[in-house]
Order: C-alpha cells, then structure tokens, then sequence
C-alpha cells in the first residue's frame, strides 16, 4: 500500500485496527529508507508476569523483547536470534531470544538490593540500572550454516546500542527507538512495548555523467536522510505504545508527505519452548553421583525454567530408565 499526500482516500486506507504483537515492515522509497515498526503486548505481558520485576526492570526487558521482536523477523523459515545485555549495573544481564517464526520470550538477572536502592532514591535510570558492558546478537539459522555473533559496547542506553550495531555489523545509518510501559484497563494494568527502526539505504545505482553531478547526488542523499531523521524524532513514545494508534497508522503519520509502503505484518506470540522430555534427555547426561546431588529433600530433582518460571520434577527411578526407543521406519 502507498499512500500520497494528495490522495485522501490514503489516509483512510491505513489500517487504524491490526491488533497487537505484530511487527510491520515498511518503506519510504522517495528517502531511500526502509522501516520496522513493532507493536507489543500480551507477548511482553506475559514474560513479565512470570517473574517479580520492578517497574525500571520490567520496562528495560520489555524494550529488549520489542528490540528482539523487530529484528527477529527478519529471519528466515527457521533460525534464532538472541539478543543479550550484558553489563556490569544492578541489572546484569538482559535476555530475549526469538525463534522463527514467530515465539519470543525473554528474562532479566538483577540485584535485587542495589536496584531497590536506586528506586528508593529515585535514581532508577536506564544508565544507572545498565551501567557500561555490551550488548551481543547472536544469529543462528539453522543446521548446516555459520552462526554470527556481533558486539558492540554499551553505556547505559539499549536504543544508541542497537544504532550502532547496525552502523558497524551494516555499515548503514540506522535510527532506533524503544519505547515500554503500562496500560489499564477494565482487567487491570498490562505492559505495553514498542519499537522502530529507520536504515538508510545507498541510492539506486546511477551514472553519474561527471562530478558535479555526483557531488548533486549526494547531496540530495544526504538531505533525504536528514529529513528521515527530522520525521523520526517527531515520534513520542505513546506512539508506540497505543493500541488506538496502528503501526499502519503511525508510518502513515510520520512520512505520508513522502509516500510510505506498508507491507504485511508478522505475527510474535510469547512462547517459553521449555520441554520435560528435553530437560529430562539433560538430566540423564549427569552420573549417578551427580544427579544424587541434585535431590532435594523430599527425594526428587527439581528444576525450573529461568523464562516461564515452570517448575518440572523427576523422580530418581525415572531418571534411571532408558529413554524409548524409536519406532522402525515401517511402523
């Protein structure tokens, strides 16, 4: 869909209702940009409910999901992006994980005793919270392929992060903006997170006649990214996180003087992927001295999952069988 200032029927044409957790890519071809705008709520509702989260805490994991749910959709049919905030702040570590083509979750190590002293001071900022450290994406796609992993250094701020890995992993200028929060209702308070992303792309491939014309091209380049940018920084953060206001709906607010194509948006769901056959399978890795270690009193092993907060239990003689033999290929 490309909607034109002068089209009023256009405006119209946006889709003001498409839910949430979905994730909308789009471009402005006249600037040469391309976009990702992610919606989120239940999926982010959700991870955080399973955990006691302070407020500063909960809103940090909710931004790195809606991080890790725009670029997690870039994937293909399978694969799996981790996206890891690692620092040396009260909240240590930051994970979300996305697995194609759609399940996300995510979840958040901190301490407990200096983050409720800086929420006592009022001091609860994302620099205060985070502190220096790095944030690393890693992208598997599968058997067969070379799995990536890139690291860039981080100062307190998840959103100049991510910039600048797409700036060095990329080498395109890139903008990012995070936003999270709560929403009430008539069933209570809920959290919200949403994200965008501007690249800039290289201009068609042209021929430019003599360096006059080169040097003209790129200034109209360089203008375009300007007022890409000055569009952007427009953008508040209740944009991003209304549901009145439709990822269609705000790419058509910011660039419809330009002409904006929205395509269709992909759907994320918060899904753990935990497993009790596949913890059971781990478990059995351990010797018999090992796993005597982990009984607890009452004579079984329990374990639970850091995302979901599910608690699974085995029983000693469980662990000690042999796992099912598959069937024959003609059964």
């Amino acid at each position: 869909m490309t909607n034109h200032p002068s089209d009023a029927a256009a405006a119209r044409m946006a889709r003001t209702d498409m839910g949430d957790d979905i994730v909308l890519p789009f471009t402005v071809d006249t600037l040469n940009i391309r976009g990702r705008i992610a919606h989120l709520g239940a999926a982010v509702d959700t991870a955080i409910r399973q955990h006691r989260l302070p407020t500063p805490v909960a809103r940090l994991l909710a931004e790195t999901m809606a991080l890790t749910a725009m670029l997690g959709t870039l994937l293909k049919v399978q694969g799996k992006l981790v996206v890891q905030a690692q620092t040396n702040g009260p909240v240590r570590l930051l994970v979300a994980d996305f697995r194609a083509p759609d399940a996300i979750r995510g979840l958040a190590r901190f301490d407990e005793q200096a983050t409720a002293t800086l929420i006592d001071r009022n001091e609860a900022t994302p620099a205060a919270l985070l502190g220096d450290g790095q944030l690393v994406l890693t992208i598997d796609q599968g058997a067969h392929t070379q799995r990536y992993q890139g690291v860039v250094a981080l100062h307190g701020d998840l959103q100049q992060a991510a910039e600048e890995y797409f700036v060095s992993s990329e080498q395109l200028p890139t903008r990012v903006r995070l936003a999270a929060g709560t929403l009430t209702d008539e069933t209570g308070e809920h959290w919200r997170a949403g994200a965008m992303m501007l690249q800039h792309l290289p201009p068609p491939a042209g021929k430019a006649v003599n360096e006059e014309q080169d040097q003209r091209q790129q200034a109209r380049n360089a203008d375009d990214w300007a007022t890409a940018q000055a569009l952007f920084d427009t953008l508040q953060d209740q944009e991003l996180l209304d549901p009145a206001i439709s990822p269609e709906r705000l790419a058509y607010r910011l660039f419809h003087e330009q002409g904006v194509k929205a395509f269709e948006p992909v759907h994320v769901r918060f899904d753990c992927g935990c497993n009790r056959d596949r913890l059971l399978e781990i478990l059995r890795r351990f010797s018999p001295a090992e796993r005597r270690d982990m009984l607890a009193e009452d004579g079984l092993i329990h374990t639970t999952c850091e995302f979901c907060n599910e608690i699974y239990t085995f029983s000693p003689k469980e662990l000690e069988q042999s796992p099912p033999k598959a069937p024959p290929h003609d059964a």
